[in-house]
């Protein structure tokens, strides 16, 4: 057998949120800062995602965090989030994992009983701490970039429901409240599908009817995620 492609892969999740790890098979890529890394990814290099998440390797909730050198000379490392459907420039679940893996693994040297890392993502530099006992990571807490909310209380046509009011965030992806008893949900297993569909209803006519841009980062645009 004649191998094309590599890659090393260390499988983690942060309670249940897979984001595994992509240690190596992936060098350094073109690119000033790791947005700039995450567009090069996306425009050039997309295989690797669909070839890591898709099935057989993967699924519709797994995730992927690509380690990089850091453009920041002050960060421990730097990393560039994959998802099924986009690359976010941040993910809290991710960062968890990753914190993880390159500390366990020994990529980044770990000190008991705290470790702190400065990491950097596409979103921006997070502060991370890890508190480690024999070898292990036993919790992880991190700074943020900053959150904000974009709009409050602003109405969207959304077809089979009429108008409804939903409010907009970011806090490293950018998401679109909306309140489920509103709209009849209780939040319950069995409506699970049925608000998934919703979901996706909602999330394109937030898209289409409202301006929904990153302040500072005009390619950070568009809702990604509805939370009810």
């Amino acid at each position: 057998m004649r191998w094309t492609k590599t890659f090393t892969v260390v499988g983690c999740h942060a309670e249940g949120e897979v984001g595994n790890v992509i240690t190596g098979g992936v060098k350094d890529v073109p690119g000033k800062t790791m947005f700039e890394k995450k567009e090069y990814l996306e425009a050039h290099m997309d295989d690797i995602r669909g070839l890591l998440l898709f099935e057989p390797r993967g699924a519709p909730y797994v995730n992927g965090n690509i380690i990089l050198p850091p453009c920041d000379p002050s960060a421990d490392l730097g990393y560039v989030i994959i998802e099924s459907t986009e690359y976010p420039p941040m993910s809290g679940s991710n960062t968890i994992c990753v914190a993880t893996v390159a500390l366990e693994t020994g990529m980044v040297p770990m000190k008991e009983p705290e470790t702190l890392l400065r990491m950097e993502a596409p979103a921006g530099m997070i502060e991370v701490r890890c508190f480690c006992e024999n070898g292990k990571v036993k919790q992880v807490e991190f700074t943020n970039v900053p959150a904000f909310a974009l709009h409050l209380d602003t109405h969207v046509e959304v077809e089979g429901l009429g108008t409804i009011t939903v409010d907009t965030s970011y806090g490293g992806m950018t998401f679109a409240h909306v309140n489920a008893r509103a709209l009849g949900f209780s939040i319950t297993p069995d409506e699970a599908h049925q608000m998934s569909l919703m979901g996706q209803r909602i999330k394109k006519a937030v898209n289409e009817q409202l301006k929904v841009v990153h302040p500072e980062n005009p390619k950070i645009r568009d809702v990604s995620n509805v939370i009810f």
